[in-house]
């Protein structure tokens, strides 16, 4: 019993951070029609140049924030030197995000060494919850709280603004969306970089979970492509639910049947791609 109360914990702290690597890397997926093969490469990126923030005396969170804001802004970078230039041609998209996913890994080696990075929790959230008889950590709970947070905000976005509106306009229906005077490229690019923001941003609150190390982007874009696939593609609801449930097998599946991993996460995958393709809460697209 208590390891199922342990694996819910960490379910639920693995589901919160996914949400925030998967909702933007949906979206991008939603208006441009490419999977973002750099976005792991984005959640490392972040965790690093987090630790260097905090390396420089910033407290925690404003490393956190600011390490976004730098992720955010190469992002936007990538989108507007690089793959604007290749519009229209998936396939050199595809490729090109993954040769600068491989560049970050080899820079970021580079830069920080071969060494695992570890990040302390913040002081204010150390310690754990008391429930009966278990003890559930503060700062993974704490985890679930902020992706919810942005989960909100990013619905009350998407849902309530003139600029959320265009970017449902844009992963309806790209070409109306042109017709009707959206400045597509201009969501491009402001998805692009919130999407990377929000993954840099996890890279450091999942830090002191993970530690950064090398690889971490290789570990961590598959599950972000599993959310896409089984929530849907430019769908909210669709990355909240991948998310968790994607946490639940990967975290089960490797605790009960670790010579099967893979398959307990790949298989509702590959289940989804048959019944439903466009996912959970994805649209047909037309």
């Amino acid at each position: 019993m208590k390891l199922w109360v342990l694996l819910l914990v960490n379910t639920i702290s693995l589901g919160g951070l996914l949400f925030l690597l998967s909702v933007g890397f949906s979206l991008v997926f939603g208006l441009m029609r490419i999977p973002n093969l750099t976005h792991g490469a984005m959640f490392m990126l972040g965790g690093y140049i987090g630790t260097s923030y905090l390396a420089l005396g910033l407290g925690f969170w404003p490393a956190a924030i600011l390490a976004g804001l730098s992720v955010a802004v190469i992002g936007a970078l990538i989108e507007r030197l690089l793959l604007r230039r290749l519009a229209g041609s998936e396939l050199a998209q595809v490729l090109v995000t993954l040769g600068l996913s491989l560049m970050v890994a080899d820079l970021s080696l580079m830069v920080w060494g071969g060494d695992p990075v570890s990040v302390a929790v913040p002081q204010a959230l150390q310690g754990a919850v008391h429930v009966g008889d278990y003890n559930l950590a503060i700062y993974r709970l704490s985890i679930v709280a902020i992706a919810m947070i942005v989960a909100v905000a990013i619905w009350l976005i998407i849902d309530k603004t003139r600029i959320g509106a265009m970017i449902r306009a844009g992963v309806d229906d790209i070409a109306m969306a042109r017709v009707t005077g959206i400045r597509v490229s201009l969501l491009f690019s402001l998805v692009f970089a919130v999407g990377a923001g929000l993954a840099g941003f996890a890279g450091v609150i999942g830090a002191p979970v993970f530690t950064v190390y090398p690889g971490l982007d290789n570990d961590m874009l598959p599950l972000a492509l599993v959310v896409v696939i089984i929530g849907g593609i430019g769908s909210l609801p669709g990355s909240v639910a991948g998310s968790f449930l994607v946490a639940f097998l990967n975290n089960f599946g490797q605790a009960y049947f670790p010579e099967l991993a893979y398959v307990v996460l790949f298989l509702p995958m590959l289940l989804i791609l048959l019944v439903r393709p466009q996912g959970l809460f994805g649209r047909v697209s037309l």
